[in-house]
């Protein structure tokens, strides 16, 4: 048995199915990320009563297709391509945030995440914001853009689905149920977001918004966002 000791991914060639695990352990909860630790905003919206178990599908819904979660969508599917910026696309990520927990969430969850795969792979990842981190280590795959923004998107939607679960009344195989009935939404958002540019950049959930800037003056509460 060895301890202590630095173990590296030096696999130089990758086929699909190898870039498949890859993803999924990049995207695992147990990928040490933190992002078990954040429900941007959504427990703020939860603790007034605004989100119950049955309008969360909606919150979520709306999160996916005009908030957050297409914004990050569009940020991976630009950070895939050959001829990314990624320094230019982080300062455009951190741009788009509308709140400061909501950029230190991004941010630290992608530093997080680009130091992580930097040990594992010895490849330098500069820091960046957590979709833009995926789409830098992940834009050698051959896998079809569409394919890996929605293992992100499911990824998240369950992150906020576990927040849920844990503040609500809400099972395990309920919110199992919720992220199923999403499986749809996330295919099509991930194919959009797949042709996505930067002129797609754009968000709508002013009530998710304003929730995670609530959330900031809460005097107690369980996540960080």
């Amino acid at each position: 048995m060895t301890t202590g000791m630095a173990i590296r991914m030096t696999i130089t060639t990758i086929t699909p199915e190898a870039a498949r695990l890859r993803l999924a352990q990049y995207l695992s909860p147990a990928f040490p990320t933190g992002g078990f630790a954040w429900s941007q905003g959504l427990e703020w919206a939860i603790d007034r009563g605004l989100v119950t178990a049955a309008n969360l599908p909606q919150w979520l819904g709306d999160w996916l297709n005009h908030g957050a979660g297409w914004c990050d969508a569009v940020l991976l599917s630009l950070a895939l391509r050959p001829d990314a910026d990624h320094g230019a696309l982080d300062d455009l990520a951190r741009a788009m945030c509308p709140g400061a927990q909501r950029l230190t969430e991004t941010v630290e969850q992608g530093h997080a995440f680009a130091a992580n795969v930097a040990a594992l792979t010895g490849q330098a990842q500069p820091p960046a914001a957590l979709p833009v981190a995926l789409g830098r280590a992940c834009c050698k795959m051959p896998l079809p853009a569409p394919e890996i923004i929605g293992h992100y998107l499911q990824a998240q939607a369950a992150a906020l689905i576990s927040a849920a679960v844990r503040f609500m009344p809400l099972g395990p195989v309920a919110g199992q149920a919720m992220l199923a009935g999403l499986q749809p939404d996330i295919l099509a958002t991930a194919m959009r977001a797949g042709k996505a540019g930067p002129d797609d950049l754009a968000s709508a959930t002013w009530g998710a918004d304003i929730a995670a800037m609530r959330h900031e003056m809460m005097t107690t509460r369980i996540f960080r966002s």
